[in-house]
């Protein structure tokens, strides 16, 4: 069809099925009032009693000394505490942000059986990551981690210990250190590549031979830019979509189970009824998921294993599970798992944490450039400054982008990827800003909230990059500033920041530098965040695409 308002035509690339995870949104719902009444005369007396031995630790002496008790946040339910709180269609880094306005910026609140230490202020966020960091280094246990995360064998999810120590060494060292990912850089700049040339076909498929602006749901255009190269990064091979459809499916269902409130976790007790079904539904992802990611692994055995009757070792360690399958072959024993859990574990946690924050970040920072047109504009003119219009982005451009980056850094201030982080818990009792800390008290630390502290950024709310090349021109998002920590600080921080940062930088600088982007009708982007396992844009993020650059730069 004609735009009225142009010569050029528009071309709707219609969603490739299953194209990416991140549009994939998980929902908290709390049971209703007639479930809660089922389970509260049989779980009665163990809250009793739970609640009797917490009260009393919170206000127990620590060497000798009387500390603070606990501050809880008011409007607990009895057996529930505050979790009708959370099961609106406010996400919870929001409400929790709220309540921080109201009862300060450390808090706890009650989540069934469990009680969670919420934080909104960054000095005390460092006090958690620095002095108690090896306190709060474990991770509390959850049912979707138990059944679908090989029994805590996914390092992210696992408690702080020697298997942890282990894959966590294995992970930087040899998985994401930086002599790797230059290693595996040319998957990064041929998928990025790949993908820009592909929608400049898309735009030129056209009767006259006019190029055609081209309707596209960028939520699923950063999704198959990042899960392609993920997958070929940890096994060698793209996403595509005429293989293993279960498998894909598995992906999507993870991603939306473990966001999703299960009553057992709140309420241990009461696992074995299995009340809302998800547990069986975890299973049975868990089951696909394996299927899939064992598949891989006998493909790399059966390689490695030709490979080496015909004494051809080289390029032995090809991606990830080779590099993994030759650790496990040089060591003489691993802690806790077996060699095939270690290896399917690490490489499902690589793919899941890789794919879904790193596109969800793409997808915040292109909805703030098209709701401020003139930070776009600059964008674009660094990019024809440092690199003109002769050809497209390369990775070792990224250092000179300095707006780029400050973008990059205003978008995770205003949307972290996981605003809320991971939870961490206490592995013994500690102080923190006063307070005792019993062992067994869950972590939320709000960097949604921190990072919109007035009294570190001026006008917080707004979409500011040039902060990031004057007043705040110092700050890193790589854990040593507490006032913007979106990848976390201290022990249990992402171990792949900067795989993401470089994913992300040049997946946005390349698609700015190649097209001229623009909303249906030049509307607004609606900038609501959906609930889910990260912070979702609650609604699809569909744009008019025109090149930008001459012909031959796209080949």
């Amino acid at each position: 069809m004609k735009d009225s308002n142009s010569q050029a035509s528009i071309l709707y690339i219609s969603p490739k099925p299953f194209a990416s995870f991140t549009n994939m949104e998980s929902s908290f719902s709390f049971p209703t009032t007639a479930l809660l009444g089922i389970f509260a005369f049989a779980t009665v007396l163990y809250f009793f009693r739970s609640l009797l031995v917490r009260t009393k630790n919170d206000r127990r002496s620590v060497d000798g000394h009387k500390k603070a008790s606990l501050p809880e946040a008011g409007g607990a339910w009895p057996l529930i505490g505050h979790l009708h709180l959370l099961g609106g269609p406010v996400p919870p880094h929001i409400i929790l942000a709220s309540m921080a306005d109201k009862y300060g910026p450390i808090f706890t609140i009650k989540t069934g059986v469990h009680r969670a230490l919420i934080v909104s202020n960054w000095q005390i966020a460092k006090q958690c990551l620095t002095v108690n960091d090896r306190a709060f280094a474990s991770r509390p246990k959850s049912v979707s981690s138990e059944v679908m995360a090989y029994n805590y064998a996914m390092f992210g999810l696992a408690p702080y210990g020697p298997y942890w120590r282990h894959v966590r060494k294995v992970t930087m060292l040899e998985l994401l250190s930086n002599h790797r990912l230059e290693l595996l850089k040319h998957v990064r700049h041929s998928e990025v590549q790949a993908s820009v040339t592909h929608l400049y076909k898309r735009c030129m498929e056209s009767y006259s031979g006019a190029p055609m602006k081209v309707l596209v749901d960028m939520k699923r255009w950063f999704g198959d830019i990042t899960l392609n190269v993920v997958f070929r990064m940890i096994v060698g091979k793209r996403y595509e979509d005429e293989q293993d459809e279960k498998g894909r499916e598995a992906l999507r269902s993870y991603f939306d189970l473990a966001g999703r409130f299960i009553v057992s976790d709140a309420f241990p007790i009461l696992r074995w009824l299995d009340l809302d079904g998800y547990e069986r539904m975890m299973k049975k992802t868990a089951h696909e998921l394996d299927r899939v990611v064992q598949g891989w692994l006998n493909e790399h055995k059966s390689r490695r294993s030709a490979n080496k009757r015909r004494g051809d070792n080289k390029d032995s360690d090809q991606d990830f599970m080779d590099v993994m399958l030759s650790i496990v072959d040089a060591a003489e024993e691993l802690p806790g798992y077996d060699a095939d859990t270690f290896i399917k574990a690490t490489c499902m946690a690589l793919v899941l944490a890789g794919s879904d924050t790193t596109s969800v970040s793409l997808t915040w920072a292109l909805s703030l450039l098209l709701n401020h047109r003139e930070v776009l504009k600059k964008a674009q003119h660094e990019l024809d400054t440092q690199i003109g219009r002769e050809r497209l982005v390369n990775e070792s451009d990224l250092m000179n982008l300095v707006y780029i980056q400050a973008i990059i850094k205003e978008t995770m201030r205003l949307y972290p990827a996981a605003p809320l982080g991971v939870p961490h818990e206490s592995m013994e009792d500690c102080t923190v800003d006063g307070y005792h800390i019993p062992k067994g008290t869950r972590l939320l630390l709000n960097f949604w909230k921190i990072h919109r502290d007035q009294h570190i950024w001026s006008d917080p709310l707004e979409f500011r990059p040039e902060r990031f090349l004057t007043t705040h021109r110092n700050f890193d998002v790589r854990g040593q500033n507490f006032e913007l920590i979106p990848f976390g600080s201290g022990r249990r921080m992402c171990p792949g920041i900067n795989l993401a940062m470089q994913l992300i930088s040049l997946s946005l600088a390349a698609l700015l530098h190649g097209f001229d982007i623009t909303t249906l009708a030049d509307e607004p982007v609606d900038m609501a965040e959906a609930i889910g396992m990260t912070n979702l844009k609650a609604t699809p993020l569909e744009v008019l695409v025109t090149p930008r650059l001459p012909e031959h730069a796209y080949r």
